[in-house]
């Protein structure tokens, strides 16, 4: 898949909207249009990397920011404190439906596990 082609690129463009939550040179964050909780915003980073399984040593900087920004939204939104879920999913037997690498900010109820 292009870029031009990814949805996530074209929310990071601007082409398609979304509920941005966050924003900066490198991640990008929206709230999530079929929410899994109270909560839920979608933190990915504006270069496009197609999966986890993608990453590689030169992207740990991107991949530490992204857990650093969901951390840092899950303190805005008010559910540090009671606590909070961040998924990866990867390929398409893990669950991912979009292939731009993506971390679901997942919270404001309590959830269960196993979570699949």
């Amino acid at each position: 898949m292009s870029t031009q082609d990814c949805l996530f690129c074209k929310i990071v463009s601007g082409a398609v909207p979304s509920d941005r939550v966050y924003e900066d040179e490198d991640v990008f964050a929206f709230r999530d249009i079929n929410p899994q909780a109270p909560t839920h915003i979608l933190v990915i980073p504006k270069r496009h990397i197609s999966s986890v399984a993608d990453l590689t040593d030169s992207d740990v900087d991107i991949a530490g920011k992204l857990m650093v920004v969901a951390s840092k939204l899950a303190g805005s939104c008010g559910i540090a404190g009671r606590g909070f879920r961040l998924v990866v999913n990867a390929g398409d037997e893990g669950g991912q439906s979009v292939n731009h690498l993506h971390l679901h900010l997942l919270g404001g109820r309590r959830l269960g596990w196993p979570p699949g």
